[in-house]
């Protein structure tokens, strides 16, 4: 059969092509010639099916236009069909290569751009764009690249289709597992993208649960919401057998259930030779009048139906998703703003790559300062639940980290613990638990080789160094480890700053040319600070003037009496506890008591001196640790790291650098000019694409139906004969969409029919037509009024 167009004409196309209706699809179709669909995805429908199941005889019937259809072969290629309505009759083909692709091989195929005033050529120039895609018997089985045929004319449907190649259940000689593996993926790209209606068009040769499409269809709309079934091929089922019931009663959406339903069509056989499209609509409707299929709703049968049914499903889809294209298409735009800013302006001269550095350098300043100050209102700091976001809120960073290195220095900062007793547990593994008088027999030790001039029940002031010098030895490695996180954190602050304000290879370049030279020098500083702070508590007398320290001495002396007055206490009056109440039965010598708690002085005067001597070093202790950690928040931390981050990159370091400095951090490279362009390009397409959808906000459409039919559970509720075909679970399609065919029930068909426009979007329906209709109007019009009737069969 040759390759060509056919000329129709129905009530049902004029009906739809109003001018605001027309206008819409025309400007959806302007947005995917433009290419905007490489960037969000826009309203259409794909014909989905698996191999020989009649897809391309659907297509054709839908469209006029011929494609081959002989048994043997089946489409090779993604291929849109845009079908316009225009006086003129122009065809026109052309090549949207894969992303897959490289650039050369993008670049030769998007070249491939053919034009024809009529339609004898066309045949020819489809096979020419085959062997650009390298599709040949010898050669590629199949591609994913996207031909797109553009055909205009004044008896042609305003429709955009997209026919997919047949999904294969099993390799052959001539399709290979690698052929059945690329067309599932590219109908499945498809099938899931949430604005496409798929139109599954299954066979009535062969048991629709054993049929891919249909669990491709379920897997990729979960609800079932954007799916039309069409059943091909019902003349091939014998007349009154369990197959015909089976596919009428999948028409009717009593089975594999479809919001937008089924539909049936009759297409020509294509090996009966030629035909006209009248013939074959005049068949195909003799061929529906018969037998058990002239009981269906005439809305479900014939492709005159199919035609209106799918563009009102297609004008539905756009008025539903238009809100949200304008929303993805306005996100998508602020995105190429924002890396054309980063990118700035062009920069080849010294000049213009100065003042891009100016101004990253004023950002940069900017951040640094909110950063700092802990006002995160700038878009940059994102979502403080998320990692990225939390690492660029450097004050809460800083805060967090100081909070921990005191928490940490105070549990587990000191080299001894005094314990109870050697049952006790301590805190820490790194800490040594220890009595209090086993800790006074090493300071007895230690006293005996430093002793002075002293008198007995003295220590000299030096044993007060040397134990405190042992007890906080575990300071420093605390306090270099603190301050290699703040450092760490503050380069991740500056890694996500740079690539904020700056493009990705100018942050490259910033960092590596200022920031890490600055860093480095920053970790230095640090550290030679935490040097100096340690060097008082690890080679100078201990000195403090703070009250704090005579406070805690004081403090501890008197826990320690009251301790050892309660045991005095404990054995006099003979109680367990001074916690429990006591009452005296007897007479008490309380001369003895006072004796008891005189003698309680320490005999040796030397252990009382180490007792004294570790009072000290314990009261000093905490007061050096509390001045310690402050040092190191304030002293280090913020006077060496923090203050100067703003200072790293500023308009007058800028004005001190080289030109060849300035030249190796702001210079353009081909790729960012590369990038710019495509930016500006795609910027511009979104733009005119947002510009084009908002010029439809608030405009009322008539007749924009979303074609879809009942199933029989939500009109009737009889008893069902629960006993589903085991084939079902074969084909992998989910018992839960699958419903038990029925022996005998009465449905509801739905007459549709259009009312007039309504004259503005503020008047309210007649009086007499509200019980029957009822009108949507989210920012869209569609009006329609239903009528129910009941049948029999």
């Amino acid at each position: 059969m040759k390759m060509g167009l056919k000329s129709f004409q129905t009530d049902a196309l004029n009906s739809f092509n109003s001018k605001d209706q027309l206008d819409l699809l025309d400007s959806i179709d302007c947005l995917r010639s433009q290419g905007i669909s490489h960037y969000v995805s826009l309203p259409q429908i794909i014909v989905c099916g698996d191999q020989s199941s009649g897809k391309s005889s659907v297509l054709e019937a839908i469209s006029g236009v011929s494609f081959p259809v002989k048994s043997n072969l089946s489409t090779r290629f993604p291929t849109e069909l845009v079908l316009r309505k225009t006086s003129q009759i122009s065809v026109s083909v052309s090549i949207v290569p894969h992303q897959a692709r490289s650039e050369s091989e993008r670049l030769i195929l998007s070249s491939f751009h053919e034009e024809l005033e009529g339609f004898e050529g066309l045949p020819s120039l489809i096979e020419n764009a085959k062997s650009a895609m390298g599709i040949s018997t010898l050669g590629k089985a199949f591609s994913k690249d996207l031909l797109r045929v553009e055909i205009s004319g004044p008896d042609r449907p305003h429709l955009t289709i997209v026919d997919l190649p047949g999904l294969i259940h099993s390799e052959t000689k001539q399709q290979s597992a690698s052929d059945v593996e690329l067309v599932q993926d590219v109908v499945q790209s498809y099938m899931k993208e949430p604005r496409c209606i798929i139109l599954a068009v299954v066979s009535a040769k062969n048991d629709y649960a054993n049929q891919i499409v249909l669990k491709l269809a379920r897997a990729a709309d979960k609800k079932g919401t954007r799916t039309l079934g069409v059943i091909t091929k019902p003349d091939t089922l014998i007349a009154g057998s369990e197959s015909e019931a089976m596919y009428v009663s999948l028409a009717r959406n009593q089975d594999v259930e479809f919001r937008l339903g089924w539909h049936a069509l009759k297409n020509m056989d294509s090996e009966t030779g030629e035909w006209s499209l009248a013939e074959r609509d005049v068949e195909e409707q003799e061929f529906f009048s018969q037998g058990i299929w002239r009981d269906m709703s005439r809305s479900l049968l014939g492709v005159d139906d199919l035609r209106s049914r799918l563009s009102k499903v297609l004008l539905g889809q756009i008025a539903a998703e238009l809100p949200s294209l304008i929303d993805e298409i306005e996100v998508k735009s602020n995105f190429c703003r924002s890396r054309l800013d980063k990118l700035g302006d062009p920069r080849a001269t010294f000049a213009e790559q100065q003042l891009y550095l100016f101004h990253l350098s004023q950002s940069f300043q900017s951040l640094v300062k909110a950063a700092v100050d802990g006002t995160y209102n700038e878009p940059f700091f994102g979502d403080a639940q998320s990692e990225t976001g939390y690492q660029k809120r450097i004050r809460a960073i800083i805060q967090n980290l100081n909070s921990d290195f005191a928490d940490d220095i105070l549990r587990q900062g000191h080299r001894h613990e005094i314990i109870q007793s050697k049952d006790t547990n301590h805190n820490s593994k790194a800490v040594t638990g220890i009595t209090r008088d086993e800790f006074i027999d090493r300071i007895q030790h230690l006293m005996k080789r430093t002793k002075g001039r002293e008198l007995p029940g003295n220590f000299n002031p030096m044993i007060v160094s040397d134990l405190f010098l042992e007890q906080s030895s575990p300071w420093e490695a605390f306090a270099r480890s603190h301050v290699d996180s703040v450092w760490k954190a503050v380069k991740k602050f500056l890694a996500h700053a740079t690539a904020y304000v700056a493009d990705v290879t100018t942050s490259k370049a910033l960092f590596q040319k200022i920031f890490e030279p600055a860093l480095n020098q920053f970790l230095q500083s640090l550290h030679e600070k935490t040097t100096e702070l340690l060097m008082p508590h690890q080679k100078s007398h201990p000195i403090t003037y703070n009250h704090y320290f005579t406070e805690t001495l004081q403090k501890l002396r008197n826990e320690r009496n009251q301790h050892e007055y309660s045991k005095i206490i404990e054995r006099f009056f003979k109680v367990s506890s001074l916690e429990t109440p006591f009452y005296s039965g007897g007479n008490y010598d309380l001369r003895q008591l006072v004796r008891a708690l005189v003698q309680r002085t320490e005999p040796d005067m030397n252990r009382f001196a180490c007792s004294e001597a570790l009072d000290c070093m314990e009261a000093y202790y905490k007061v050096a640790l509390k001045r310690f950690i402050d040092d190191i928040a304030i002293e280090v931390i913020e006077a060496k790291l923090i203050s100067p981050l703003a200072g790293i990159f500023t308009p007058v370091a800028v004005s001190a650098m080289s030109a060849e400095l300035v030249t190796s951090m702001a210079g353009e490279s081909e790729e960012s000019r590369t990038q710019r362009e495509q930016l500006i390009k795609q910027l511009d397409v979104l733009t005119q694409g947002s510009g084009i959808c908002k010029r439809f906000i608030g405009v009322r459409l008539l007749g924009a139906d979303d074609g879809a039919t009942p199933s029989d559970s939500e009109v009737n509720d009889d008893s069902v004969n629960d006993d589903p075909s085991d084939s079902y679970e074969a084909s992998g399609i989910s018992s839960e969409f699958v419903r038990p065919r029925r022996q005998s029930v009465e449905i509801s068909e739905i007459a549709i029919e259009e009312s007039t426009p309504t004259p503005t979007p503020a008047a309210a329906p007649e009086a007499s037509e509200a019980p029957d209709s009822e009108i949507v109007d989210l920012g869209w019009g569609f009006s329609k009024k239903t009528k129910k009737k009941s049948k029999h069969f």
